[in-house]
């Protein structure tokens, strides 16, 4: 559902670029290779993971890619892609939260108190595990935005906070287990509808529907920048894109209707997925949370009011990594002390490697889970192969490095 943000000059009315290439520019390769370059931020991380996905096919003679593994993949993955997309907007905002890996042990940890030690229904406790992350998200907000402290060190203070209350509600120990209704949200599925067809129906009919609607969205942005005289990609190039998407789409929508079916988190993260990249595409609020973190002064005289603006992403992130923290919890089925341990590292490794710039300003809810998707891939991918826990660390420190440098010469490309 992205939109393009091409460079190649418009096409006159009628041709939409048809022609490109056929006159001794290469053909259909050439527009690819040309788009590419001319998009190689939007698309380069999308292509590392492909390759990424397929080396580790290959190496683990197709383990990776089977439907039991592609499953397993998403629920082991969910809760650092759903901190991933709030550090997002953090990151774009010109700030950084180091706090959400303790703050999502310590709701897990209030979570189990509250339904395990004092029977509280689960979607009660749901709830007041949410209001209870949004709040500390909105007191760390509160200090950085109108207290004027560096978000890194309120942020600091709040790992070691929120790390220390884990541990005095816990006292040390783990506890559970969970009702049968939270452990479904970090291990259920959708349940088996229809004839038997070998295959999970409710997921072929979610997969059909969602490339339905990324192809319509594709098709109504692609109107919309013709109406407004914007530049749009040749036709040939954009049916391929097309068609990449679909044969992606089903590729997946298969793999799962082949095991299980979609796991509930999935639509979760789906949900999410969508709604913030409307509210970070086609909102006002969204536009100052890019503003602000682009050029401050110049939002300041826009009149952007970057104070709430900056409260207002520090509380969503409370928010998010409340929820990670459910389903963390739920997925564990315990809480544990040493939860969330790294995960406020796992998160900003995956903004940085989907296209967060360290300047601000830059980057987009989908770079989030692409980012969140290859550190899960390269995870996934090493444990099956054997890889120590101390390798792993070097090579996912390595692969952030390459990410960030790969930004760094971009933008200097771009200058140039």
């Amino acid at each position: 559902m992205s939109t393009d943000l091409t460079k190649t000059p418009a096409a006159p009315p009628g041709e939409d670029g048809a022609g490109a290439g056929s006159g001794g520019g290469g053909g259909l390769l050439g527009l690819v290779v040309d788009g590419l370059r001319r998009n190689m931020r939007q698309y380069g991380m999308l292509i590392a993971l492909g390759l990424l996905i397929a080396v580790f096919a290959v190496w683990t003679d197709g383990d990776l890619i089977l439907p039991r593994n592609v499953s397993n993949l998403v629920l082991q993955n969910s809760y650092i892609l759903i901190l991933a997309i709030g550090m997002m907007l953090v990151i774009i905002a010109g700030h950084i939260d180091l706090s959400v890996g303790s703050l999502t042990a310590f709701v897990g940890s209030t979570a189990a108190v509250l339904m395990v030690s004092h029977d509280v229904s689960w979607p009660v406790a749901m709830i007041i595990c949410l209001a209870m992350g949004g709040a500390a998200g909105a007191v760390q907000g509160y200090l950085i935005a109108y207290g004027g402290i560096p978000s890194f060190i309120v942020t600091l203070a709040g790992m070691l906070v929120w790390r220390g209350l884990t541990e005095i509600l816990l006292k040390g120990q783990t506890l559970g287990p969970f009702p049968s209704g939270i452990q479904d949200l970090g291990n259920g599925f959708l349940p088996e509808v229809g004839p038997e067809t070998n295959y999970h129906n409710l997921t072929l009919l979610l997969g059909l529907l969602l490339a339905g609607a990324v192809v319509w969205q594709e098709l109504r942005d692609r109107r919309r920048q013709r109406e407004f005289a914007l530049d749009v990609v040749p036709s040939n190039l954009f049916v391929l894109k097309l068609i990449a998407i679909v044969a992606a789409i089903a590729v997946v929508t298969m793999l799962l209707a082949s095991y299980k079916g979609t796991p509930i988190v999935l639509l979760v993260l789906g949900a999410l997925v969508v709604g913030y990249g409307y509210l970070m595409r086609n909102s006002v609020f969204g536009r100052h949370i890019y503003a602000i973190g682009g050029n401050l002064p110049a939002a300041k005289l826009s009149g952007v009011k970057d104070k709430k603006v900056s409260f207002y992403v520090f509380l969503n992130m409370g928010v998010l990594a409340a929820l990670a923290g459910l389903v963390v919890a739920a997925r564990l089925n315990a809480a544990s002390p040493k939860a969330g341990l790294n995960f406020e590292l796992e998160a900003i490794a995956a903004s940085f490697i989907g296209g967060a710039s360290m300047s601000g300003g830059v980057g987009t809810v989908l770079g989030a889970i692409i980012g969140g998707l290859v550190l899960g891939v390269l995870n996934n991918g090493m444990n099956l192969l054997g890889v120590g826990s101390d390798w792993q660390s070097v090579i996912k420190g390595l692969a952030l490095l390459a990410a960030v440098g790969f930004d760094v010469w971009n933008k200097r490309r771009g200058g140039r």
